[in-house]
């Protein structure tokens, strides 16, 4: 499992990039690889708001449908209309393959760093 030592994690399984106001958020390779193949991907529109802890997109795979929970509260500023074509991209690269990005509207709270996500995926 690869993790990221730059990102941040949620115990929900989205990693996240913070620069100053802007975060960009997507799935870890932990999620991607619990989900299996992916083959479609709800994504939310830009000006769209997001609430830390509450659902703003969802995931398909061939076993199950997945809601990804926003890390933070802001506005969807981008999102990566690759994916919607292509969702399986987040299985080749889920690091690569960022889900949105958002101008941050609150302080994030509660995310880990890649140890302590490595310990958390650990436990399940």
């Amino acid at each position: 499992m690869s993790v990221p030592a730059e990102l941040k994690y949620t115990d929900t399984h989205e990693w996240v990039s913070l620069t100053e106001d802007m975060a960009t958020i997507g799935l870890t390779d932990y999620a991607q690889d619990q989900l299996g193949d992916l083959v479609f991907v709800n994504l939310p529109e830009p000006g769209d708001e997001a609430s830390a802890g509450e659902a703003v997109a969802d995931v398909e795979s061939v076993k199950a449908v997945s809601d990804v929970v926003s890390p933070l509260s802001g506005t969807v500023e981008e999102v990566n209309e690759e994916l919607l074509d292509n969702p399986a991209l987040i299985n080749e690269d889920p690091y690569g393959a960022w889900l949105m990005r958002l101008s941050v509207t609150a302080e994030p709270e509660g995310l880990m760093d890649a140890a302590a996500y490595e310990a958390f995926c650990a436990t399940l």
